[in-house]
């Protein structure tokens, strides 16, 4: 296919028809690929069947046609896919060339729900090298005109780092020698590859269009009201792409970027580097018009939950957690023997300072049980606003990765109508930002709303606490001292002992049915909230007073 001529008109396919032997989720939304100067959809390599299982993927191949003819093409194609599911997003995954197109229909198409999902745009074409280099292939003769280095690099990416893609952590020296093998062979295969498809004028007509391109999404951004995630490489050598995504940030009403500062132009061929898990860490996976937190979450995946294990391993190693659980005799063992196994379960604690306990927490629960912990979480955690206070704008993305919801009473009721493992700090931030003195003092609301909604679903609810840091934490600032240096938080010294945090679960509440006597109902739930953290100060052993 790949040696016949350029003419023709574009045309889908679909990259997992064949080989592909997951079970995608229901009610999946469309993801239509828009591949880059190859036309061919190589990007999709090391990404279609983890796509395949969230999305019905589908791939443009580009024939040399005008790029007014591939927008109305792919137009066509996402308005037949809304008539189809009229309830459901339609995704568009474009890279350098084909995010334009997706920019471009787009604008042209403002009442469509589209999700953007935009690697290395082309838009920034003006300001590249791309321009120089097109005039430049003017003067080199086939073959020669792929050995130029600048628009090999386009083509091929890293290759190194697209080698440790097979390469991992935990591989023999004698598997890595001949996965190393195959990997040269298939380069040696791509590159030959490359030069059937990419013959002199197909190059100097594709990077015309990409000019094209560039100037008809330029005039055209202000239209675009599609939600759209960036995705940038810090090594790209020929787009600027860094600084193109922070331009189109400040452009777009409603777009999120995630920097990759260790990537080259094909971001997509690169390992280390997975789209799936990049979506589902920021909020861009939805089923229908909303984003629903609750039933759009979809679990880890073993590697994403290695990963995040070993983002947080210098944590784990300083602190050194120990868990333990209340069996139901009332004796406490270590681990999580006394943990139910069956949902709905609340599990009610206090935040430690900055809340840096409840990650390593999740994680290890998970990765030890199976169990997910649905942490009710703060909506700044959530905000694209504030991820521009941020150093890193994927610095929350973890959170939403391992299942947090933004705290309302709505998402609260259908975590526990699915029987699901509800995490919850009634304290809230205040507490985690707890200031100088303020240790093990809880700030827990008066309305035990909680206790009501646990009631009606007859969930267990779980006390736990943890000690340990603030113990070895020395606030040596007071916020309310300094307000005057406008400082977020109080400025904590740290000793890191041998185990530095003891977590403990203590044995459940079964909560029943509630009586429908209105002061019945009041005196049982005081009561049991008045248990409830009864326990979780026995659990700390250390007097604290309540802080309303």
């Amino acid at each position: 296919m790949t040696r016949r001529p350029d003419g023709g008109p574009a045309r889908w396919f679909s990259p997992c028809e064949c080989g592909f032997a997951g079970q995608r989720v229901p009610g999946a939304p469309t993801l239509l690929y828009l591949p880059g100067i190859d036309g061919v959809g190589f990007g999709l390599i090391r990404h279609h069947e983890m796509l395949a299982m969230m999305f019905s993927v589908w791939c443009l191949h580009i024939h040399r046609t005008s790029f007014e003819r591939l927008v109305e093409h792919v137009e066509m194609t996402v308005r037949s896919e809304v008539s189809g599911a009229p309830g459901r997003p339609v995704y568009l995954l474009g890279e350098s060339l084909g995010a334009c197109i997706a920019l471009a229909v787009a604008a042209r198409n403002r009442d469509i729900d589209l999700v953007l999902i935009l690697v290395n745009p082309g838009t920034s074409y003006h300001r590249s090298q791309l321009q120089s280099l097109s005039g430049f292939l003017d003067f080199v003769p086939e073959p020669f005109h792929l050995s130029t280095p600048g628009f090999l690099n386009f083509l091929t990416g890293n290759m190194m780092k697209m080698t440790s893609t097979f390469i991992g952590h935990g591989i023999y020296l004698e598997e890595g020698g001949q996965a190393l093998s195959e990997t040269v062979t298939s380069l040696r295969l791509y590159l030959q590859l490359l030069f059937d498809i990419f013959p002199r004028e197909t190059i100097v007509w594709k990077l015309e269009m990409l000019r094209t391109a560039s100037s008809f999404v330029n005039s055209r951004l202000h239209a675009v009201k599609a939600q759209t995630l960036v995705l940038a490489s810090g090594y790209d050598e020929l787009l600027p792409s860094n600084e193109e995504a922070q331009r189109l940030w400040g452009m777009l009403e409603n777009c999120r970027i995630r920097h990759f500062r260790d990537k080259g132009h094909t971001l997509l061929m690169e390992g280390g580097f997975d789209l799936v898990t990049t979506i589902k860490g920021a909020g861009y996976y939805r089923r229908s018009r909303q984003t629903d937190f609750v039933s759009d979450y979809l679990p880890l995946t073993p590697n994403e939950l290695e990963k995040v294990i070993d983002s947080l391993g210098i944590l784990n190693f300083a602190t050194d957690p120990v868990i333990l659980s209340t069996l139901p005799d009332g004796k406490i063992v270590r681990g999580l023997a006394g943990l139910p196994r069956e949902g709905p379960v609340v599990l009610v604690g206090c935040h430690m300072l900055m809340g840096i306990d409840s990650l390593p927490m999740v994680a290890g629960v998970l990765r030890s049980t199976g169990i997910n912990f649905r942490g009710l979480a703060h909506p700044f955690l959530f905000d694209k606003k504030s991820e521009r206070l941020m150093p890193d704008s994927s610095l929350f993305d973890v959170y939403r990765i391992l299942g947090a919801v933004p705290v309302t009473s709505l998402n609260f009721y259908k975590l526990l109508s699915e029987k699901h493992f509800v995490l919850l700090y009634p304290g809230g931030a205040r507490e985690a930002l707890h200031r100088k003195g303020e240790e093990y003092k809880l700030f827990w609301p008066e309305q035990p709303e909680f206790v009501r909604m646990a009631s009606r679903f007859k969930a267990t609810i779980i006390p736990f606490g943890v000690v340990g840091e603030d113990d070895i934490c020395d606030v040596s600032v007071s916020l309310s001292a300094n307000m005057h240096r406008h400082l977020i938080c109080d400025l904590p010294v740290v000793i890191l002992p041998v185990h530095l945090f003891f977590k403990c679960f203590t044995l459940p509440f079964l909560v029943q049915r509630l009586a429908q006597s209105f002061i019945n109902t009041i005196f049982r739930v005081y009561k049991l909230l008045d248990a409830t953290r009864t326990t979780l100060l026995d659990v700390h052993h250390i007097p604290v007073q309540y802080g309303y």
